[in-house]
């Protein structure tokens, strides 16, 4: 079945797409869910729902059925870090029961890097498997042992890509599995230097694979110096330049410099829009989903 969401129709129809992110709280207060509810619905086509991505929270999948109730529409998010392919199987026909339409598929941070060292991962199958699952289960009605499905299954699938992870053909390779596998959108981690991306970007049209799959550029709005260093010293494939720290560092104090990263977001939105190949952007919110109306509002989107 061809799936029928509303980014599945902005793909389709050659938009420049916006998607979102939002970081489900650690407990059950739908409170803040309703808080959000609001902003989250001005402007992204769709919202991504993050899968225990920096820490525990509540289910993905929970959280991605509220807010589409809500009326936004979510990508769910889900990670073969803690499933294996049981869990995941019964978890995505679960998805498909409550309405979700869309699924991006990702192995998952390591469980040091989300404060879980004692907890063991599973990685039963990796994203690119999983991946060619979802596919699988869209095409053919089946799961991964032939098991036929009842009822209708049909989700818009979903990767990510790292533009700075070298070697750049290996890079490529990697892309070119996970679109072959059966990703139609693909959405990067934040991206803060632009001529690495458009050196990323040619390879890709050298290869045919912008023409292939949605590329959205990860976008992520620095609050302040010291949240650039430590997700820096954190996660090794975020790449922020000296030069962007010190332009950030030097706007003055902490609300001077949150306003020169939403400042710094909306300039890289702008010129993604005037790369060829490239077709949107995900907005990275970090948890403080006020600012995506407000980045939305500089870059004019």
């Amino acid at each position: 079945m061809k799936p029928a969401s509303k980014l599945a129709s902005k793909i389709e129809n050659g938009d420049f797409i916006v998607t979102a992110e939002y970081r489900p709280r650690t407990g059950t207060n739908t409170a803040v869910i309703d808080s959000y509810v609001k902003v989250l619905s001005q402007g992204p086509v769709a919202v991504n729902v993050a899968d225990n991505h920096y820490g525990i929270g509540a289910s993905s999948l929970a959280t991605s059925v509220i807010l589409n109730r809500a009326g936004i529409e979510p990508i769910y998010q889900i990670v073969t870090r803690d499933r294996n392919r049981i869990a995941l199987q019964s978890d995505l026909m679960g998805a498909a029961l409550l309405g979700i339409k869309n699924v991006l598929c990702l192995s998952g941070y390591h469980q040091s890097l989300m404060g879980c060292p004692a907890s063991a991962n599973v990685y039963d199958i990796d994203s690119i498997q999983l991946l060619a699952m979802v596919k699988k289960m869209n095409e053919e009605g089946r799961l991964l042992d032939g098991t036929k499905m009842e009822g209708p299954f049909s989700m818009l699938i979903g990767a990510a890509a790292n533009p700075y992870t070298n070697p750049i053909e290996l890079n490529v390779l990697r892309i070119l599995k996970k679109v072959e596998a059966g990703a139609v959108f693909i959405q990067t981690q934040a991206v803060f230097d632009i001529k690495l991306l458009q050196q990323w970007v040619e390879a890709l049209r050298q290869e045919g694979i912008t023409e292939r799959v949605a590329i959205l550029v990860g976008v992520m709005p620095l609050a302040s110096t010291d949240e650039a260093r430590r997700l820096r010293e954190t996660f090794t494939d975020i790449n922020i330049p000296d030069a962007l720290i010190e332009r950030i560092k030097a706007a003055g104090d902490l609300n001077a410099q949150k306003k020169e990263g939403l400042t710094i977001g909306a300039e890289i939105i702008k010129e993604v829009k005037n790369i060829k190949g490239l077709r949107g952007v995900h907005i990275f919110s970090g948890g403080n989903e006020a600012i995506i109306p407000e980045i939305m509002a500089l870059a004019a989107i």
